[in-house]
């Protein structure tokens, strides 16, 4: 991966968000859509590729997660997806969601 500028790295927004609701994503086996409080106006709606990673995918409400909420809106298969959550994966199939410690509201960006 190339190496990126300090400046071009300080425009990705990266927050706090909180899942409110997690539903599977209809005739795919890898997506979801969820619902995800930034505690702005309305949540937010993401589409993301983890489902494989979560048999019961309501395990998801409640948790909170980081976000990359400023990229342009994308639909994926009929969806509008509102940002992207951030997650890790490893070669030997070890996964993990990247999350805050509790005391960190929703809403919180990353400085």
């Amino acid at each position: 991966m190339p190496n990126v500028s300090l400046d071009e790295f300080k425009k990705i927004e990266i927050t706090v968000g909180e899942i409110l609701e997690a539903e599977k994503v209809p005739e795919t086996d890898k997506l979801l859509k969820l619902k995800v409080n930034f505690n702005e106006a309305n949540p937010r709606q993401i589409i993301s590729g983890i489902a494989g990673y979560f048999p019961n995918e309501k395990d998801l409400v409640g948790k909170k997660c980081m976000f990359v909420t400023n990229l342009e809106p994308r639909i994926i298969r009929g969806f509008e997806s509102q940002g992207m959550i951030l997650a890790l994966s490893s070669d030997e199939g070890k996964f993990s969601l990247l999350e805050p410690n509790d005391e960190i509201p929703a809403g919180t960006r990353a400085k």
